[in-house]
């Protein structure tokens, strides 16, 4: 059952219109607001098919004014300068055979794992851990590097991840409903730019059927991406 508050912002939208970003995020300002700083997401449906190798969308992107979360930050790297320039970076647990074995006890008290190459060969072994959790460190991502100190900045100035799901569909957080109605734009632009730069080559027909702004608690408003040569 739908609550009086999500009620009421359903009538402040038309769920049947394609609204401009900057009007979209002038309509989701409007809605009434819950108890807590919610969470501005953006979730596109593509029309891809994610079981063929060759049309999988996956990527990284900075947002301009970060995501407003406190990013925890893992780093697996042996004993030496990438491991203390990881720590120097701000990354909150650095370690290698003891991060491993906690990992493989069942911890994940983190929300991104970065790790050298030299430590992947024993990373790998916490694929069936990590991997169903989203934790696992990925080249693709950015997050198998010797660069420990870039990555680890720039996971928390607020790098975020997108990977289309089984259904064609890609969900990124963008921000908080605290941001101003600039700084929620300007991340949403980065977010779609950059997922309309990741179309396969192969995908055939329309590559973005739909894209929609949404908080936590907020019914969506659908956009019309026309201004950002979506085709």
């Amino acid at each position: 059952m739908p609550s009086k508050r999500y009620k009421q912002a359903l009538g402040l939208v038309d769920g049947k219109k394609l609204y401009p970003l900057k009007e979209a995020v002038a309509v989701l300002k409007k809605f009434p607001k819950a108890k807590f700083n919610e969470t501005v997401e953006l979730a596109f449906n593509l029309g891809v098919d994610p079981k063929q190798s060759d049309q999988m969308v996956r990527g990284t992107v900075p947002l301009p004014h970060g995501s407003g979360k406190i990013v925890r930050v893992l780093v697996f790297a042996k004993p030496g300068a990438a491991a203390e320039a990881a720590r120097a970076a701000g990354a909150e647990y650095v370690g290698f055979e003891d991060l491993i074995k906690k990992c493989q006890e069942g911890w994940a008290d983190f929300d991104v794992a970065i790790a050298t190459p030299e430590a992947m060969t024993e990373v790998r072994k916490l694929g069936k851990v990590l991997g169903p959790r989203g934790l696992m460190p990925n080249p693709k991502t950015g997050t198998v590097t010797d660069d420990t100190a870039r990555a680890v900045k720039e996971v928390k100035a607020g790098r975020v991840e997108f990977k289309v799901d089984k259904a064609g569909n890609v969900h990124v957080p963008i921000g908080k409903l605290s941001f101003t109605p600039e700084q929620i734009e300007e991340n949403a632009r980065a977010v779609i730019d950059a997922v309309n730069k990741a179309r396969p080559a192969s995908v055939r027909g329309q590559y973005i059927r739909s894209c929609t702004l949404s908080a936590t608690m907020s019914p969506p408003v659908r956009l019309d991406l026309r201004d950002f040569g979506v085709r």
